[in-house]
């Protein structure tokens, strides 16, 4: 009878909340992926919910996907440019509409924070009721996850006082206190797992690990050394303090092996939601022309895992040359362009190398490593090892990754550095150059010298992690990119530093007018525009 009372209250709930549901864009946010006869009653209800909250760390809801990552995070940090010529106000271009920079923050049923709110509630019901605190300990990992990318997408944001309903019309927390909220509810969840190794977890629960404490232990201390990283500036005593905490061995680890990476693969709407928002969209999106330098330059031999060859063939089939010589195998498109021929340039450019049955990556341990190198490089805080051996394994463990051989070699390279920009369209130039810097390691660089290398490397590494990388570049001013070819933002956004925010959405000043105004005028430390610095992009001189 218990167990028919619990499925009737969390299954009935997610039912309800997808029979609420709008049935355009976010129709696939809240579905259950298992039919009921696969698992008990109670498992069943559970794993509905579980699936609905890790779509809100990388939304399986292709549109969505599309707005905050292809098209912001991506596209700002460096990886997409836009492939589709009706793009006219977007984030390439710094103006994006209110609907296009609202999505973290939406407040409908099936938006990322109503979601994830909503069904922790209903997995922590299970968990009092089973006696299993396992699954809400990974509910509060997967929360965090999912905040600190909307934090990190406008600073200031509600949090501590969202109830369990998930209304975000409340005060908002200072981007410091929701960092420290994060910390605090990271050691919760990792002393529960670590106290809770040996349980057992239906494998069909868990799409991300398999029902694999350990690993969600490691993601976990993973994730708090993401975010130690990400306020290194602005707060080094409790950077310094969570770093060296996630990385102790005494607490279960980090990532550190391919097979260990956080990933998610339960594709509900045809694919990878990579694939599915730009090649399946008809390219609207397109591999930058920043990236493809980089890579170019270095001989990348990963290029082939990232993106396609090009279409700027003679009619030998022969690529053609660039002025140095250099055959366009793999051409990326300038972010923010100002001229646009879709039937044009536009169909000979790379395109992602994204495939529909990928799975969506969350964190991996290519990541962890460079993580650990900077802190060892720039902090000296204790990662474990020299920053030296983790910069390499990085590499190592991307190429592994990828199925790439050649790390070796590409590591020790210590002469190629980026390409130089070119369009063999003419309908982009830019005269510019990109930074001198080489592959190999160089112990005896500056602190600052091992930070641009580090994070160069990480964010090829990354590869579609573009919220990832628009933190980076806030964080540190690194990877140097292209200047956008057009700059709407009426001048608002500097064109050599990018926007560092998004604006709190439309309908916050219509609905949560107090509350976001306040924040605004005393948390958020300037107007409410893409130019104002987030707390934790403090360091000095950029």
């Amino acid at each position: 009878m218990k167990q028919n009372s619990l499925y009737n209250i969390i299954a009935g709930g997610v039912l309800a909340l997808s029979a609420t549901a709008c049935t355009g864009a976010y129709e696939d946010i809240n579905r259950n992926p298992f039919e009921p006869d696969d698992l008990t009653a109670d498992d069943y209800a559970l794993s509905s919910s579980m699936y609905n909250i890790c779509n809100t760390v990388m939304s399986n809801d292709v549109n969505q996907y599309q707005f905050v990552e292809s098209l912001m995070g991506c596209t700002l940090g460096g990886y997409f440019a836009d492939g589709n010529g009706n793009f006219t106000a977007s984030f390439s271009r710094y103006n994006p509409a209110n609907g296009w920079s609202r999505v973290f923050m939406e407040a409908n049923q099936n938006s990322i924070i109503p979601t994830l709110y909503t069904n922790i509630s209903m997995i922590e019901g299970y968990c009092e009721t089973s006696g299993n605190p396992v699954p809400a300990a990974i509910a509060k990992v997967v929360k965090v996850a999912a905040m600190s990318r909307v934090t990190d997408c406008y600073g200031p944001i509600p949090y501590s006082k969202i109830g369990y309903d998930g209304n975000i019309l409340t005060p908002y927390d200072s981007q410091q206190d929701v960092y420290y909220k994060f910390f605090e509810e990271l050691g919760e969840a990792i002393e529960e797992l670590n106290q809770n190794r040996g349980a057992q977890l239906n494998p069909l629960i868990d799409d991300v690990y398999r029902g694999d404490v350990t690993k969600w232990i490691r993601f976990a201390n993973s994730l708090k050394l993401r975010l130690a990283l990400r306020i290194s500036y602005a707060d080094p005593a409790k950077a310094k303090q969570m770093a060296e905490e996630a990385v102790n061995p005494a607490n279960g680890g980090v990532i550190e092996t391919v097979d260990a990476n956080a990933t998610y693969k339960h594709y509900s709407n045809g694919g990878n939601p990579t694939y599915m928002s730009t090649v399946n969209y008809g390219n609207d999106s397109r591999p930058s022309a920043d990236l493809i330098c980089y890579m170019n330059g270095y001989n990348d031999p990963r290029r082939a895992e990232y993106f396609t060859t090009s279409g700027w063939t003679n009619a030998d089939g022969s690529y053609m040359t660039d002025p140095a010589g250099n055959p366009l195998e793999y051409v990326g498109v300038r972010r923010g362009w100002e001229t646009y021929e879709r039937d044009g340039w536009a169909l000979k450019m790379s395109q992602i190398g994204v495939s529909s049955s990928d799975p969506t990556i969350w964190m991996t341990a290519s990541e962890v490593a460079f993580l650990r190198a900077e802190g060892a490089a720039v902090f000296n805080w204790n990662m474990g090892g020299t920053a030296e051996s983790f910069y390499n394994n990085g590499i190592a463990l991307s190429f592994e990754q990828y199925g790439v051989s050649g790390a070796e070699d590409y590591m020790a390279d210590a002469t190629s550095v980026p390409a130089t920009y070119y369009d063999p369209s003419s309908a982009n130039p830019w005269s510019g150059s990109l930074p001198r810097v080489t592959v190999k390691w160089d112990e005896s660089a500056s602190a600052e010298q091992k930070q641009e290398r580090i994070i160069i490397q990480k964010w090829i590494a990354n590869w579609t992690l573009g919220n990832e990388a628009w933190a980076d570049l806030r964080r540190t001013g690194y990877p140097s990119l292209i200047p956008v070819a057009a700059n709407l933002s009426g001048g608002v956004v500097d064109s050599a530093k990018g926007p560092q925010r998004m604006p709190y959405p439309q309908e916050e000043y219509t609905n949560n007018s107090t509350n976001v105004r306040n924040a605004v005028n005393t948390l958020l430390g300037g107007p409410d525009n893409m130019a104002t610095k987030l707390w934790w992009a403090a360091k000095p001189n950029i």
